[in-house]
């Protein structure tokens, strides 16, 4: 099928910025051993956030740890991030998405960064890349043409002796080609990947993953009844609507309609219901509350088609099969809202041109979401504009929270003491 008009827009735009189906030529690179490419230490500078800035940086409430640069990385383009914490170890790693491959680094000591190596991508460069983790290993997967999934055992992180190093993957599923992104439910041990090609078996919706032994995935099924699936998130469902406690459920960014899905019975996925809502310009991506009340979402084109502030909307799914319109807010800016996630009661968005922003959803119930913090990434602008934060991972045990930036690379920044 043919893309959707404002897809090509966006990569006309940059190149590789943005967040959407565009899948790249085929051209396999998976082989070699790890070889050294270059020096791979860069040092952390601690800047305080002072009167509203870290060095060049406007923030809020955040300080900067460290970064490293794109040029480091040997990359153009930055895009999606993840954590890994060693439990042996105890050491923290970050996993960031690249144009090219996927690099890894150890943030353990935020004054000493190791860039320790990279693994290139499986067939050909792509601005879309995507990575979860599960039983330390790392699950990728990419818009290029006959990507599939590669694994990655994170636990050779341990004994890189000469960083950076060239990675090869561990094993290559091939059951689906190009992929926009990886979801991963760690109780169930299945991995999900979505925005898969539009005329495959699902439709570009959802093939179903057993990664319960990482090193092997099996092929267990898929979901394309609602069509392409952009994003999703899979959980163990816990929440208040007793009737589907304890089983599977799929929620899905599905371009104009959120879907949620019973997928507990990989052989007989059912529909739950659909949703939409006013002003809808692509639905993307959204995150349960720690509850699962509340799942909150963002559409990528609607500050660009309507000129909203940066728009955020929560949806009540007390009863999963009449969710609810429940809250908007709309941030101090008009940037683009990108990928969100939900660490207790802050929700960290990342929001491309004005860096990433926290909110206080401690009185979601109350319809109430305020900003307490930010850290702004991309000084230039705050404009409807796809540059600047992809995504976020705010979920180590230290507090340190990663930033991944399209055109700069990777941050690490903590809250101010």
């Amino acid at each position: 099928m043919k893309k959707p008009l404002f897809l090509l827009v966006l990569m006309l735009f940059m190149g590789c910025s943005s967040d959407n189906d565009s899948p790249a030529p085929d051209n396999d690179q998976m082989s070699g051993e790890e070889n050294p490419v270059g020096e791979g230490e860069a040092e952390g500078n601690f800047v305080p956030c002072d009167n509203g800035m870290a060095g060049v940086y406007p923030c809020s409430g955040f300080d900067l740890l460290g970064q490293i640069n794109l040029s480091t990385f040997n990359a153009s383009s930055g895009n999606d991030v993840w954590g890994w914490t060693d439990t042996t170890t105890g050491r923290e790693y970050v996993l960031m998405g690249l144009d090219n491959g996927t690099a890894f680094v150890d943030i353990t000591d935020t004054e000493n960064l190791i860039y320790l190596g990279k693994l290139p991508t499986a067939t050909a460069s792509s601005a879309w890349r995507d990575i979860k983790v599960y039983q330390d290993h790392a699950f990728i997967g990419s818009e290029a043409n006959g990507h599939g999934m590669q694994v990655f055992d994170l636990t050779r992180l341990r004994q890189v002796s000469n960083p950076p190093v060239q990675f090869t993957a561990d094993f290559r599923y091939t059951g689906f080609g190009n992929s926009h992104n990886i979801v991963i439910n760690e109780t169930t041990g299945y991995a999900y990947a979505v925005g898969t090609s539009r005329g495959d078996a699902f439709n570009g919706g959802a093939h179903f993953i057993d990664i319960s032994d990482p090193k092997n995935p099996v092929a267990a099924g898929g979901y394309g009844d609602s069509g392409y699936t952009h994003d999703a998130q899979v959980v163990t469902y816990n929440g208040p609507d007793a009737d589907y406690t304890g089983r599977e459920i799929f929620i899905g960014a599905n371009e104009n309609q959120v879907v949620l899905a019973d997928v507990t019975d990989k052989n007989n996925p059912v529909t739950i219901t659909t949703l939409t809502y006013p002003n809808l310009g692509y639905t993307h991506q959204g995150w349960f509350t720690e509850d699962q009340r509340y799942f909150i979402f963002g559409d990528e084109l609607d500050e660009l088609n309507d000129g909203f502030a940066s728009r955020t909307l929560v949806f009540d799914f007390e009863d999963l099969d009449n969710p609810a319109p429940h809250a908007t807010y709309l941030g101090p800016t008009s940037a683009i809202d990108h990928n969100g996630y939900v660490k207790d009661e802050e929700f960290y968005l990342a929001n491309y041109t004005a860096g990433v922003r926290i909110l206080d959803i401690s009185g979601i119930s109350n319809q109430t979401l305020t900003e307490v913090g930010y850290f702004d990434s991309f000084p230039a602008s705050n404009t409807a504009q796809f540059n600047g934060v992809w995504s976020v991972y705010p979920f180590f045990a230290s507090g340190k929270v990663v930033i991944s930036d399209i055109n700069s690379g990777l941050f690490i920044i903590s809250k101010t003491p």
